[in-house]
């Protein structure tokens, strides 16, 4: 029998097992560049309408969620202001050093860090976790996850799996808001 789907493929499920049990884990990180201490993209065995299926996931901090809606609303706002803003698109030269802005995406960007910094000042984004389940994934059942931990590590992740598996997953659903540190303007 063909699958359209190959997350939900037997032999692929199969070889998915015998990787994880080779690793000694319950997950395979996907290698991306994104991949960080705030964000991680995985593939995990589950079930789903009582059949083992592969989750393709992206489990990331709240913290990291946070900062994602606000500078979505800041794009929204700068947006307004400025017509002709596509976004901002940073370009290295041939040394691999950045580009200079024109003159015209550098008020765009300190438009947009002054919105954030608005934002987050008066509190105005609010998040909590939660666990978004995307059945119409192209490959197995597709999960994001925003989850309130300082990082995501290999402990964290294999918990979440666990919790999920086992039904145990309790949401926070208590309502969040980040401050930028000092640090990381």
């Amino acid at each position: 029998m063909a699958f359209t789907n190959p997350g939900f493929d037997p032999q692929t499920i199969a070889n998915l097992k015998d990787e994880l049990a080779k690793s000694g884990k319950t997950f395979k990180v996907i290698p991306d560049e994104e991949n960080s201490d705030e964000f991680v993209n995985f593939y995990f065995i589950g079930k789903h309408e009582g059949r083992e299926v592969i989750y393709d996931a992206a489990l990331y901090t709240l913290r990291l969620h946070h900062a994602s809606e606000v500078y979505e609303l800041a794009e929204h706002e700068a947006a307004k202001k400025f017509p002709n803003f596509k976004g901002i698109n940073y370009e290295e030269d041939e040394n691999g050093n950045m580009k200079p802005l024109s003159s015209e995406e550098e008020e765009i960007g300190w438009f947009i860090t002054e919105i954030i910094m608005d934002l987050e000042e008066e509190e105005v984004v609010k998040v909590q976790e939660f666990v978004d389940i995307d059945t119409n994934h192209d490959y197995g059942i597709g999960l994001d996850a925003a989850i309130n931990v300082e990082e995501i590590n290999e402990k964290v992740v294999a918990k979440f799996i666990q919790e999920f598996n086992d039904d145990t997953l309790v949401l926070d659903d208590t309502l969040y808001s980040f401050q930028t540190e000092e640090d990381e303007i």
